[in-house]
């Protein structure tokens, strides 16, 4: 397929997703970053027609990158008569949660957390409006390296963009106009108070994980491997003790 019959495809799986649902969703609600992921994941849901709950979650945010879920947000609301957006800043309430368990500091268990507050308030925003949660992880995070917040950005109810590569996401968004700043932007989670970037952190650049993915003789293959393997927790089934009869 290409980058236009995916934009269909995937916007109208989510539709009849929702239509076949026991009990109808009401709303679709999405956590906004200002990154290409949630940027193409609330455009896709958003061209359902169906209602779209955007939120943009700040906690001690770099203004880049608030800047930017800021701007896609006014760009939907201009768009879509269907979109309904509200910002939430959760300083407060992560600075709380923190002062509470300071003395269990750790600076990757609390960047987890910011993740962690995000998904609790996008599921209350779900639960009064009788909505779902859409989750925004690519193919290369969710399945590949395993390169999110486990019960975090992790924790959705739908993945529409799940399938695709993160090349293949930047294609969609500049098949949807998504704006060119967002696009363009280095990939980040938004978790670190210094703003480091996704590709920092793994250690390779997209193109390289995805080309490491696919070819079992590729020169990066082992360090994919490995980043594989420290996250793999998060993409199995949580281990259950099985008792004998």
């Amino acid at each position: 397929m290409n980058s236009s019959e995916k934009i269909k495809f995937i916007s109208s799986w989510i539709k009849s997703y929702v239509e076949h649902m026991p009990t109808k969703a009401q709303s679709l609600v999405i956590g906004i970053s200002g990154g290409i992921d949630s940027s193409v994941s609330s455009t896709l849901s958003a061209m359902t027609g169906l209602k779209t709950i955007v939120l943009t979650m700040p906690i001690k945010q770099k203004s880049y990158q608030h800047d930017l879920s800021l701007k896609h947000r006014d760009w939907l609301v201009e768009k879509f008569t269907n979109v309904e957006a509200h910002t939430l800043n959760l300083d407060q309430l992560f600075e709380n949660f923190k002062s509470t368990l300071s003395k269990f500091n750790n600076e990757h268990g609390l960047a987890n957390s910011r993740a962690r507050l995000r998904m609790t308030t996008l599921y209350q925003v779900a639960a009064a409006n009788k909505g779902i949660v859409v989750g925004t992880g690519n193919k290369v995070e969710d399945f590949g390296v395993g390169f999110y917040t486990k019960y975090g950005d992790g924790g959705v109810d739908i993945s529409p963009i799940g399938d695709c590569n993160k090349t293949e996401v930047w294609k969609i968004g500049k098949e949807l106009g998504i704006l060119k700043e967002i696009i363009e932007a280095a990939p980040t989670d938004g978790l670190w108070d210094d703003g480091r970037t996704d590709e920092s952190q793994l250690g390779l650049k997209y193109h390289e994980l995805e080309e490491a993915m696919n070819n079992p003789n590729s020169l990066n293959r082992g360090k994919y491997l490995t980043i594989r393997k420290y996250n793999l927790h998060k993409m199995e089934p949580i281990p259950v003790c099985k008792i004998p009869n």
